[in-house]
């Protein structure tokens, strides 16, 4: 909780400065647009610090700022038909949950900006071109989800020294799979563990 309430302040700090541009436009309503693979009722109370974080700004929802909240819950085909409907709208930010989120509105718009929760390597990505530098319409935080997998094996190996074969919850849809898998493999190979994936593609697959 700590560690989410953390990644939407400094999200709603980014948010503070694109939003008090368009606040000085007269009849202007700023408008966000929310994307994220998540269903909205499993993260009430992470939406809500958001939603108080903007209000400790002057910000309140359905007073001086619109949210659009979308979620494609775990359904891939309506992510890229989502990200399309916040760019009709003309949100004037896009806040993306996850690195696949990150990608479709790079891909579906040039012009809006766009904060990204978390991005996994987001240089490697193409989504920015250095994390000190992210030059671009593109900011937010990187994760070095995949450089940690392969740590998460050795610390396990640690805490298990006995543990042998490893069972790894991953979705094979995520742009990062790929790297995540490569960065297992190399770990369990130097500490002898065997890994078996279990592909996570909707909620039913837990």
């Amino acid at each position: 909780m700590v560690r989410n309430l953390s990644i939407f302040i400094f999200v709603i700090v980014i948010l503070a400065s694109v939003l008090f541009a368009h606040a000085q436009q007269p009849k202007k309503v700023p408008r966000i647009g929310i994307l994220t693979g998540a269903s909205l009722t499993s993260q009430l109370a992470r939406n809500d610090a958001f939603r108080q974080g903007l209000r400790d700004l002057g910000y309140i929802e359905g007073e001086n700022i619109v949210i659009e909240w979308r979620s494609w819950e775990g359904k891939l085909d309506r992510q890229r038909a989502l990200t399309a409907e916040l760019v009709r709208l003309g949100v004037d930010v896009i806040v993306t949950g996850g690195q696949g989120d990150t990608r479709a509105a790079k891909e579906a718009t040039a012009t809006i900006p766009i904060v990204m929760i978390a991005a996994g390597d987001a240089v490697a990505s193409g989504f920015v071109a250095s994390l000190a530098r992210p030059g671009g319409y593109i900011t937010g935080l990187s994760n070095l989800r995949p450089e940690l997998s392969g740590k998460r094996v050795e610390l396990l190996k640690e805490t298990v020294p006995r543990v042998s074969r490893v069972a790894v919850f991953a979705s094979s849809a995520g742009s990062d799979y790929a790297q995540i898998q490569k960065e297992l493999e190399l770990a369990a190979g130097a500490f002898g563990v065997k890994l078996q994936y279990l592909d996570i593609l909707s909620p039913k697959d837990v």
